[in-house]
């Protein structure tokens, strides 16, 4: 009797389906798989469609050039020489994209901490926003000389200011109500900003980061067009004088190959973050 009753009570459990929760969970996931599917899908079809309109004849091939002869072309490039032109066009961007987040967001911390000094600064920092960066090449050169730190410092300036806006907003739309409590049981400054700003702003000091990727390499190429001796914007600028559009396209190629992994990296930073403060 003791067996029959333990396996009629089998089929129950059994059939006891997934939780709530395991269904959303479940279908987050296949949601993101088919996202990630489409979106190689996409990319496989503009290829193969950019491929064949080279070869029937759509396009002139010469000017927009063709994966093939991008293959081609990047294939008869010596690797020692094309992985230095990627260092050096790789290094300035890392160096100006982790020195304008690090420098925009205690910017951001100074004027969140001191209310006069963020009214006094505000309008300018509106008006730098404004300024077109590229404009200022000519007079950066004579600064800092014609080398990689000038390229480094156009990165700079191009981030920063995108950065310090974009943190202390975030900063400033933290609920006074918490701020007020925490001033009510004592709580420094440097209380308020560690356990209530910095992880309140967790999800827009990623997404800063994520937009200062694209920003720090538009800052590099374009000092790159200004100085340089190497790097992809070298060969771009190269390519374009002799007429060898293969060489152009190949360089942009590699450029979207190295910001795709960038910003990977800086996803990577944003599912860490979202673990550890156990953001959804």
């Amino acid at each position: 009797m003791k067996n029959l009753k333990t396996t009629s009570t089998l089929p129950c459990r059994m059939n006891v389906g997934k939780t709530p929760r395991e269904k959303y969970l479940a279908k987050r996931r296949n949601d993101k798989i088919i996202v990630l599917l489409l979106q190689i899908g996409l990319l496989g079809a503009l290829i193969g469609l950019w491929e064949l309109a080279a070869k029937v004849g759509w396009i002139d091939s010469f000017i927009t050039s063709c994966p093939s002869r991008i293959v081609k072309t990047l294939s008869g490039i010596a690797p020692a020489e094309l992985f230095k032109h990627i260092g050096y066009t790789l290094a300035e961007c890392i160096v100006g994209f982790l020195t304008a987040s690090v420098l925009g967001i205690l910017i951001a911390t100074l004027l969140w901490r001191f209310v006069k000094l963020r009214k006094v600064i505000e309008p300018y920092i509106i008006v730098l926003n404004a300024l077109p960066k590229i404009a200022l090449g000519p007079i950066i050169i004579i600064w800092v000389g014609a080398g990689a730190q000038a390229i480094i410092v156009m990165t700079v300036l191009i981030c920063i200011i995108v950065t310090v806006i974009s943190v202390l907003n975030g900063f400033m739309s933290v609920d006074e109500g918490k701020i007020l409590l925490l001033r009510s049981m004592g709580a420094s400054k440097l209380q308020i900003l560690t356990k209530l700003i910095f992880p309140a702003n967790v999800p827009a000091l990623v997404n800063m980061l994520k937009i200062n990727v694209g920003l720090a390499w538009v800052g590099t190429i374009m000092g790159e067009y200004l100085v340089s001796t190497a790097g992809l914007g070298y060969l771009i600028i190269y390519g374009s004088q002799v007429f060898k559009m293969d060489l152009v396209m190949a360089s942009t190629v590699v450029l979207c190959l190295l910001a795709t992994a960038m910003y990977l990296g800086v996803a990577a930073i944003e599912r860490a973050a979202k673990r550890r403060y156990h953001i959804d």
